[in-house]
């Protein structure tokens, strides 16, 4: 693949169409991660553990949904997909503060709204992973992938402050309504795309969701880079969550920092990742692409290790926690963003939702279960000896790659032949 010009989605208005709607959707997401559990706590005074439950709630559809979804959207146009999963989201979304306003708000319902909206949050990201090679060109999709990265950087950045702001101003459900109208924007955004997606093509035999879903598995397990890739994503969220799970506790209980400075903190790795967004494809066309990944990796799989490594007093601890969280959001961002456009290149079409739900359940299922270890551990061994040996943990999501072929490209491969015992698919458009 040659090195493609740089910049030329500027030029593609559907692209720029799907961006902007998607970019007011990440800013409006930014404030229900914040109000929902607000609205709980002083709307409907939760305890921890109904905070806990909710929060799991959230993360819940990606350990028992995705493989099916991504059966689903393999067999349908992905646009589509996309529209009703924001319709979906706005009208749960924009259902809490309706519910607060007659009075009948309860914390089962908000239990049942976290679930459903992370339902439609899966079903959008993995149409969306799925649908981005069919609207921009294959050399482009680093481009784009970057594009869409520096909008959630953005989001990440200045989503937490304008959600204080109006939390405080309208109360926590009220504030949902922005989120509401923000996926009303990106339906728009979506409804005026005008290339038009081709139909998926379907197999001659119509194969069960169990095989559909073990045909995805099989891609995924079965191809050295992509199953590295996924793998490394699994490991290293396992050690992200266990990692901000006890440098909340740690900070806060050790170090006496208050809320506010730990959210600064924490925020730093937004600024990392927003500059990531844009230098991964710089540093893909200087390094290669292997080299590129390497060096990405190296910087946010090495970087944990400041955080135990820091004093307990004086300005140093600052720089180095600063340090920690800003290179971990750089070389992750840059990394996911070769990632998923590696991944999309060598998947056949047919087969990018059920690979790109198959890849999201093995990198995001490990989430609570990082957060469960992290807290155990913590309560064991303490919380200065967890933070090292997470740091240590983190190594390992680096050798994934490291063992696979993926350093060794120079650039993206040809897209990979379909398997000797898949179904040909029928040439001829399901109508």
């Amino acid at each position: 693949m040659t090195s493609p010009r740089r910049g030329a989605l500027w030029g593609n208005r559907d692209f720029l169409r799907l961006w902007a709607g998607e970019s007011v959707s990440q800013l409006g997401a930014q404030v229900t991660q914040l109000a929902l559990p607000l609205a709980a706590v002083y709307q409907l005074h939760a305890t921890s553990t109904q905070l806990g439950l909710l929060n799991a709630a959230s993360y819940a559809p990606f350990l028992g949904a995705t493989l099916f979804i991504g059966v689903w959207v393999d067999r349908r146009r992905r646009r589509p997909l996309m529209v009703s999963a924001n319709l979906g989201r706005a009208l749960l979304v924009g259902s809490v503060p309706l519910c607060a306003v007659l009075g009948v708000l309860h914390i089962g319902y908000l239990y049942l709204a976290a679930l459903a909206i992370g339902v439609l949050t899966v079903l959008f990201d993995v149409s969306y992973q799925s649908y981005l090679p069919s609207l921009v060109d294959r050399e482009h999709l680093v481009e784009g992938n970057s594009k869409m990265s520096v909008t959630t950087s953005v989001a990440q950045i200045g989503g937490p402050g304008l959600a204080g702001l109006l939390i405080g101003w309208l109360t926590a459900p009220v504030a949902l309504l922005v989120n509401c109208l923000s996926y009303l924007v990106s339906v728009a955004g979506l409804a005026s795309i005008r290339r038009q997606e081709p139909r998926p093509e379907q197999p001659a035999v119509r194969t069960s969701t169990a095989r559909s879903i073990a045909e995805g598995l099989r891609m995924v397990l079965g191809n050295a880079s992509i199953r590295a890739i996924a793998l490394q994503a699994g490991t290293y969220n396992f050690c992200w969550m266990s990692l901000q799970t006890v440098f909340v506790l740690y900070a806060a209980r050790q170090l006496g920092m208050s809320p506010g400075t730990i959210g600064l903190v924490l925020g730093v790795g937004a600024v990392g990742s927003l500059l990531g967004a844009v230098g991964a494809g710089p540093l893909k066309d200087r390094l290669g692409l292997g080299r590129a990944v390497m060096v990405e990796l190296a910087l946010c799989c090495c970087a944990p290790a400041l955080v135990p490594l820091a004093p307990v007093t004086g300005p140093l601890p600052y720089v180095l926690y600063t340090a920690a969280f800003a290179l971990c959001g750089l070389g992750s961002t840059m990394s996911t963003i070769h990632a998923v456009s590696l991944r999309q290149v060598i998947t056949p079409d047919h087969l990018l939702g059920r690979v790109n739900a198959g890849c999201r359940f093995i990198a995001w299922g490990p989430l609570p279960l990082g957060a469960l270890a992290g807290g155990s551990l913590g309560d064991a061994v303490g919380l200065r000896a967890t933070l090292w040996a997470t740091s240590a943990c983190f190594l390992l999501a680096l050798l994934w790659v490291a063992f696979s072929p993926v350093p060794r490209m120079k650039d993206f491969p040809a897209p990979l032949p379909l398997p000797q015992d898949a179904p040909e698919p029928d040439p001829t458009p399901q109508t």
